[in-house]
């Protein structure tokens, strides 16, 4: 292939992820600015990035606010939450520059790569219209599963993401191994894309007869399956203060799979909408289910919900279907428009139509580049905590303390710990963990050892005096 066509073929593609990759940082950023970032998860992820960077295992104070009953260290390990070592590759980045920002523009970094393969996927496979790469990057980065990530903190499975896209189009390629050895990467994501990581192999074992690939994708499955099984099993029970998996218990709670029908076709309905409906026409369909699976069958009724960050792990398989569809020659009939552009148009119509509900809409409105009173006392009081020091905050306002101090969310039991809790800052607003807020400033009225230091638009700030 000539050069100039060569780089022209990258081109759209990367200026639709370079633009993505801006708009999702500056709205991350000013949102984290705003104090719409929460301690669940950007503070606990930054405190298990922190540790990657200080050499030790991931651990988090925050998540001791939720954790399993009987336990009394000061910091989780969060390898007995969730398995999620990909997390150590911002280690380095962050010793470098030692703010939790580094999450927020690290997940618009990722998000960005998968747009651009995702894209690229389309420009090769779809020859003959130049705007393919283009359309279909705008349509990855502004569906519902990418948006929800970007407006939902920081969550690892952001690392996800490059990883489906390079492997879907390694398959469409025909580079079966170069896909197999992507899908594994997903292992080191969370422990429940192992399922999805088994279907891809399976997926690589169907499509070729003999040969190396074939064996390829059955030792993917194979070992997908092994290594899902000991990391439930052995790795996470391991780190597990109860040496138990937590979330086993959330496929045996009062929901369950027949429950919720209503916002669960809601969810199918949406993820058929992004490519208008062409999904299920190609192979790679079958990588969504084990994620719709473990969600539909969770008690939990908002992992049933389509508004969750775990649907951005649909988006680049969803799309890489969309392209296989069309490659095979499934089109959308829509009166006007010839060939597959309306296979193409349709699910950026649909992106941009849901666009003024998404997170990243209030770019656009005045009211999110104004600081309201809250936002400028919770922003003095948080500067007025000094480093190195030992704090309960709300969750609104644990992450931004959790780059020099050693944090943990405000609830009254923290107030009896040993050793002490040094400062306290709790916005009376705050809703999470339910009522710690009241019952933390009551608990630390009625002790002659904590003093007011500053108490504006709910915002209030006190700290331990031991000698007057």
């Amino acid at each position: 292939m000539p050069t100039h066509v060569h780089d022209r073929s990258r081109t759209g593609p990367a200026l639709v992820a370079a633009v993505l990759f801006a708009l999702h940082t500056v709205f991350a950023l000013r949102n984290h600015a705003r104090f719409r970032t929460t301690g669940y998860d950007l503070g606990i992820f930054g405190q298990a990035v922190r540790s990657w960077a200080e050499g030790r295992l991931p651990a988090s104070e925050i998540r001791t606010a939720t954790a399993p009953a009987g336990f009394e260290g000061e910091a989780l390990p969060l390898l007995g939450d969730h398995f999620h070592p990909a997390l150590a590759l911002l280690g380095p980045v962050y010793r470098l520059v030692p703010h939790v920002e580094v999450l927020l523009v690290a997940q618009a970094a990722l998000v960005a790569a998968a747009v651009y393969v995702t894209g690229r996927t389309a420009q090769r496979h779809l020859p003959g219209q130049p705007s393919a790469g283009p359309l279909v990057g705008v349509a990855c980065g502004l569906a519902w599963g990418t948006q929800t990530l970007i407006g939902f903190d920081f969550h690892e499975v952001a690392f996800a993401l490059p990883p489906l896209a390079l492997a879907c189009r390694a398959y469409l390629d025909g580079r079966l191994r170069t896909a197999a050895w992507w899908a594994a990467a997903l292992l080191l994501v969370k422990e429940d894309l192992g399922a999805t990581a088994a279907v891809f192999g399976l997926l690589i074992a169907h499509r070729v007869r003999d040969g190396r690939e074939r064996r390829a994708g059955w030792l993917l499955a194979g070992g997908s399956v092994l290594a899902a099984l000991l990391v439930l099993k052995v790795v996470i029970p391991g780190f597990a203060p109860d040496g138990r998996y937590l979330y086993a218990e959330q496929v045996r709670g009062a929901n369950g799979f027949l429950d919720g029908w209503s916002v669960k076709v809601l969810t199918v309905l949406a993820l058929l909408a992004v490519t208008g409906g062409l999904v299920v026409r190609s192979p790679l369909a079958w990588l969504l289910l084990p994620t719709l699976a473990w969600r539909f069958t969770s008690s939990v009724p908002s992992h049933w919900e389509p508004g969750l960050h775990y649907s951005a792990v649909l988006v680049p398989v969803a799309f890489a279907a969309l392209v296989d569809a069309i490659r095979r020659g499934a089109r959308l009939p829509v009166p006007g428009l010839r060939g597959f552009r309306a296979s193409l148009l349709v699910p950026v119509g649909a992106a941009l139509l849901l666009l003024p509900l998404q997170p990243t809409a209030q770019l656009a409105t005045p009211g999110f580049w104004r600081e309201s009173p809250r936002e400028a006392a919770a922003r003095a009081a948080v500067e007025l905590v000094p480093n190195g020091v030992r704090v309960a905050a709300s969750n609104t306002l644990a992450p931004h303390l959790t780059d020099r101090n050693v944090v943990w969310l405000a609830v009254p039991g923290l107030l009896d710990q040993d050793p002490m809790v040094e400062w306290l800052v709790v916005d009376r607003t705050d809703g999470f963990p339910a009522g710690a807020a009241a019952d933390t400033l009551q608990k630390a009225a009625g002790d002659p050892t904590w003093r007011v230091v500053r108490d504006e638009a709910g915002i209030v700030l006190l700290r331990r005096c031991l000698t007057w």
